[in-house]
């Protein structure tokens, strides 16, 4: 199984945030702390290093003190592009991402996905929940760089449509499926301040 310091970590923080009304989602406060501030805190125990994948906002996100990777494919073309820049920048044989508005993530996440990316052999490892598979929650090999960039360059924009390409694992997580609801709107922000000033955060 891939070591923690084998595996680069990518928050991807490169969305226009049009449910939230266009604002980054990413440095949206949710109890005090921008959204990307609460996934961090997940995340990073998880990966030997992170890094942040955004198109705006940079001096926001260099407060974090990572290093900050844009899309190399202009126009806010989604989340492939954002892996793409991921894998581009990583020097480790393995990156894992998360989306930034996903501030509870599973603490034994990113095992999860290498243990079953081994024993299955898979080149994509993403969780599933709830009947659900989460595409932006996934681990994979660096190597596959050259076949996402032609992908992009041929107009492939959806992650599940390319992943089915390749050999894909998806690990179920129905135990703690909450920890992937994203935090789209002003509503979900507000529910989800509530319910961290509650009471104390868990692992899930």
């Amino acid at each position: 199984m891939p070591e923690r310091k084998q595996i680069t970590g990518a928050i991807l923080a490169g969305g226009m945030g049009r449910r939230m009304g266009g604002v980054d989602k990413g440095l949206v406060e949710v109890a005090g702390q921008p959204m990307v501030a609460w996934t961090l805190a997940a995340f990073q125990p998880q990966v030997g290093t992170v890094l942040i994948n955004a198109n705006r906002s940079q001096d926001a996100y260099a407060a974090f003190g990572l290093p900050l990777v844009e899309d190399q494919h202009a126009g806010f073309q989604g989340p492939l592009a954002g892996l793409h820049a991921a894998l581009s920048a990583a020097d480790t044989p393995f990156v894992a991402i998360v989306p930034c508005d996903t501030p509870r993530l599973p603490t034994d996440l990113v095992a999860r996905l290498a243990s079953v990316m081994e024993s299955e052999d898979s080149e994509v490892a993403t969780a599933e929940a709830a009947g659900r598979v989460h595409t932006l929650h996934g681990l994979f090999r660096r190597d596959l760089l050259g076949d996402l960039t032609r992908a992009l360059a041929a107009g492939e924009r959806k992650p599940d449509a390319w992943y089915a390409t390749r050999r894909w694992s998806r690990v179920n997580f129905d135990d703690v499926a909450s920890a992937f609801d994203n935090i789209n709107t002003p509503e979900q922000r507000d529910a989800l301040a509530d319910e961290i000033q509650s009471k104390p955060r868990t692992s899930t």
